[in-house]
């Protein structure tokens, strides 16, 4: 077995050896959808059962049912996922908390994926990667937590998340509603790659 085979197997040994809740927890802060139990599974590198188990002891654990008290945030199953979530008595707060940050102007490729969300709502991350044909990740994220877009709803099939505009965004475009919005410019193949000329879903 080669050195480099060998630092393989042993980082992998490390990671086992650390406690699967701790292995789970790290997992789950880093996901921005909804994570299934196989998934999350082949992740951690334990057994479904082991961690259906584990997942139940961190939500009795997150709500202040186990020795520590509750936690701000909250672990839900979601459209046949799990993730990690503020809890709803907190929203308010956290809103605040983004909406008093010192505003910055949105890139533009932050600009471009709220038009895409604007007019194809609702919308998910993989639709919206797709008519821009680049990862929007980082981008979503960003539009989240200037409060411009919010989750809508899970999927009940994937479990991907859909987008959807907020009040916010109407309040900085000087707009009533989305039907205000101009339509899709003709230059843009009718509308074609993505887009359902004006029209606002």
């Amino acid at each position: 077995m080669t050195d480099d085979m060998t630092e393989t197997v042993d980082e992998a040994t490390e990671a086992t050896e650390i406690p699967l809740s701790e292995r789970i927890e790290a997992i789950l802060l880093i996901v921005d959808e909804p994570l299934g139990l196989v998934a999350l599974a082949a992740a951690v590198g334990s057994p479904v059962p082991a961690v259906r188990q584990t997942l139940e002891m961190l939500v009795d654990d997150y709500d202040g049912k186990g020795k520590g008290p509750r936690r701000g945030f909250e672990l839900r199953e979601v459209g046949g996922g799990w993730r990690l979530y503020v809890r709803e008595d907190l929203d308010s707060l956290v809103a605040e908390f983004v909406g008093g940050q010192a505003p910055a102007r949105l890139s533009q490729a932050a600009l471009e994926t709220l038009a895409v969300i604007a007019y194809k709502q609702p919308v998910t991350r993989s639709q919206v990667a797709s008519i821009r044909a680049v990862n929007v990740d980082s981008v979503v994220r960003t539009l989240l937590a200037r409060g411009l877009i919010t989750e809508l709803f899970a999927d009940s099939e994937t479990g991907a998340i859909n987008y959807g505009t907020t009040d916010a965004l109407l309040q900085h475009l000087g707009i009533n509603s989305l039907d205000e919005l101009p339509p899709i410019s003709p230059l843009l193949d009718d509308g074609a790659d993505g887009f359902d000329e004006g029209t606002i879903r």
